[in-house]
């Protein structure tokens, strides 16, 4: 009877778990169930993730509801094996203009301490398959902050970036003095830090924020592009790529070369890997099988 028990309840768990994985995947392949965002498939073979900032009378402000939206939406794609890119983008006047302030302004520190706020902005940051940026218009404070989250960052021509919090009294709280600073130096981090300047995306591709710069309505398409081409990829070894690479923000160069030859290694466990290298001496294009 115990045993029964047991395997019904495992039972259960696997029929709520496929459940939420099912609505999960009706809700971003139809676009609708959210609010604040706007999330689909792109890309030829259909591989690529796609999320739209949608508060277009806010300048896309990053509230609490958008960014839990966000989390669910990353969630679905994470599980998702045939998408092996995610594009994050807003509109042609604003990627995001910053957190909502309105939202933000009568906060006092015992619910922002208590209730660890901002916490689970940094979701994007923890997604293990490739984020890419297609940031055109304003990228200030949390948008830029957000853009800083992704992986890859392509930018429309006239794409403003800037950390201008100190004019409202406060500092980035979501990781916008310690991406930045990695991203583009001490010197060029402080001074945008201390005076809320703004930079284009052709100084910030100079500083080495941006990887690209685009005509505004093309870059949109080149992010979904470049998602396509690395989802082309295995998927499988992308993920460990991703984890080398971001290794290399945290541990000391010895620790860091120490991870990247253990995955290395890790790679030849895998299918991907010996199809790879055979296509290559068969000078063929590889099958890859995420496996």
């Amino acid at each position: 009877m115990a045993a029964f028990c047991r395997t019904a309840a495992l039972l259960l768990q696997h029929t709520k778990t496929s459940s939420c994985a099912l609505i999960a995947a009706r809700t971003y392949s139809s676009g609708g169930q959210f609010q604040h965002i706007i999330v689909d498939r792109k890309g030829e073979k259909q591989n690529v993730g796609f999320i739209q900032l949608n508060r277009p009378k806010a300048l896309n402000a990053l509230c609490d509801e958008l960014m839990t939206e966000m989390g669910q939406a990353l969630d679905a794609f994470e599980e998702d094996k045939q998408i092996g890119a995610i594009v994050i983008t807003g509109s042609e006047k604003a990627f995001a203009a910053g957190a909502d302030i309105k939202e933000m302004q009568n906060r006092n520190f015992q619910e922002c301490y208590a209730g660890n706020f901002l916490a689970h902005w940094n979701k994007v940051s923890l997604v293990r398959k490739p984020v890419i940026a297609a940031v055109n218009g304003f990228a200030l404070g949390g948008g830029c902050e957000l853009a800083m989250m992704c992986d890859i960052i392509y930018a429309g021509e006239k794409a403003q970036f800037a950390q201008p919090e100190i004019l409202l009294g406060t500092i980035p709280g979501a990781g916008g003095t310690q991406r930045l600073t990695r991203a583009v130096g001490k010197s060029l981090a402080m001074e945008l830090v201390l005076t809320g300047d703004r930079i284009s995306a052709q100084e910030a591709k100079l500083a080495g924020l941006v990887s690209k710069v685009y005509p505004a309505d093309q870059v949109v398409q080149e992010a979904i592009k470049c998602g396509e081409k690395i989802a082309g990829n295995s998927k499988l070894v992308c993920i460990m790529a991703k984890e080398a690479v971001n290794a290399a923000f945290e541990l000391t160069l010895a620790e860091g070369n120490r991870m990247e030859k253990r995955l290395f290694h890790a790679t030849f466990a895998t299918d991907d890997r010996k199809e790879g290298m055979t296509a290559f001496v068969e000078k063929r294009k590889a099958a890859f099988t995420d496996k």
